[in-house]
């Protein structure tokens, strides 16, 4: 335990030549402390897969946004009559295919896989909005907490966003979270909602490090803050556009005298026609999903239906799979073509807004299951 570090050893635990125990009883140390690892490290050291290299028909997403589930998304509660209820927050549908145009959408729960897959599979029906889930055994154990290490992300934090409603989970890297007042089942609730506009900000104007940005906002109700500010920008664009009304113009009429058509309101800034164009965007994206409900949920029916034949049956299945012998699949049926001039439909891409366009609450009704 005490041999020297060779390149594979120095690159899985993240360190260098320089940085890592140099004499033989620090590596002894080192080595043996990393058997207990198993009980409080991640399950992997890259928790995302590398980044895809940008499509071409789609905008790049630089920014990754992580996203708790418990009292954030869904609030359970439990009670002798109905077991166990999850109630869905106002606006999550929303907030989801909204914000998803503009981040990396990733759920990172402290919740097990198994309790937390279903509500997901509810939340995020097509998997078109998130696109990684991170669960329980993604987290680590710190000082007997369970912590959201950044650090095993694979992604550069200068990039990361997290939203948690618990602070101990954000222990090792605070300056990337935004902690969420918890939401208990007020169907009056609009705080989800109330984060877009600070979140679009960011991804429209696109720091260089989000993390000045959110240590600037700690402790601080975000939505009536940021409000605040926009505001106050969006009086000094008018006051501009006023000074500026009567300066020459350099369109093609104002070489010939010609005066621009005059307008009586400031135009929007920057920031409003991003909105603007996100809100059309959304609407477009929510239109053509419904036209297309069908044929989406026919590729649902026969996903499900692989993986029902997928699942062994029997111990004796169940054990040759163990073995490497995966279980013999019958006769499936391929997917259903899609219709006329849809394509391959894929997940969609939007762009954010600050509140529901038109023809969109934002908020839906609390359902319990």
């Amino acid at each position: 335990m005490g041999r020297e570090w060779d390149g594979e050893e120095l690159e899985r635990k993240r360190m260098t030549s320089e940085n890592a125990p140099a004499t033989r009883w620090d590596r002894t140390k080192t080595r043996f402390a990393d058997i207990f690892d198993y009980f409080t490290d991640p399950v992997m050291t890259e928790l995302l897969p590398p980044r895809p290299l940008p499509h071409p028909q789609a905008p790049h997403k630089p920014y990754t946004l992580l996203i708790s589930i418990d009292d954030l998304l869904v609030t359970s509660t439990w009670d002798r009559q109905h077991g166990w209820r999850t109630a869905k927050r106002p606006g999550v549908d929303y907030f989801l295919a909204y914000i998803s145009q503009f981040y990396e959408l990733v759920v990172f729960t402290t919740q097990y896989s198994y309790t937390a897959m279903p509500i997901l599979d509810q939340l995020d029906r097509y998997n078109f909005y998130i696109e990684h889930r991170l669960f329980r055994e993604h987290t680590r154990s710190q000082n007997g907490q369970v912590v959201k290490d950044l650090s095993y992300l694979n992604r550069d934090l200068s990039k990361v966003v997290l939203l948690d409603t618990n602070p101990d989970h954000v222990l090792t890297h605070p300056e990337n979270a935004v902690i969420m007042p918890k939401w208990t089942g007020d169907k009056k609730d609009n705080g989800l909602v109330a984060m877009i506009p600070f979140l679009e900000s960011i991804a429209i104007y696109k720091p260089a490090d989000v993390r000045p940005i959110l240590t600037a906002y700690q402790g601080k109700n975000i939505p009536v803050e940021y409000a605040k500010r926009e505001a106050e920008g969006k009086q000094k664009h008018i006051e501009n556009w006023k000074q500026n009304k009567g300066s020459t113009s350099n369109s093609f009429g104002g070489f010939f005298g010609v005066s621009s058509r005059s307008t009586q309101n400031a135009p929007l800034t920057y920031l409003e026609q991003k909105r603007k164009e996100a809100q059309q965007q959304y609407l477009d994206e929510q239109a053509q999903i419904a036209k297309n409900k069908d044929y989406l949920e026919s590729l649902l029916k026969h996903e499900q239906a692989v993986m029902a034949a997928q699942a062994p049956s029997n111990f004796w299945e169940a054990f040759e799979a163990v073995r490497g012998n995966p279980k013999q699949l019958g006769e499936i049926p391929p997917p259903p073509p899609p219709p006329p001039g849809m394509g391959l439909m894929a997940p969609p891409v939007y762009q954010v807004g600050a509140v529901p366009p038109s023809g969109s609450s934002g908020k839906e009704e609390t359902k319990v299951s």
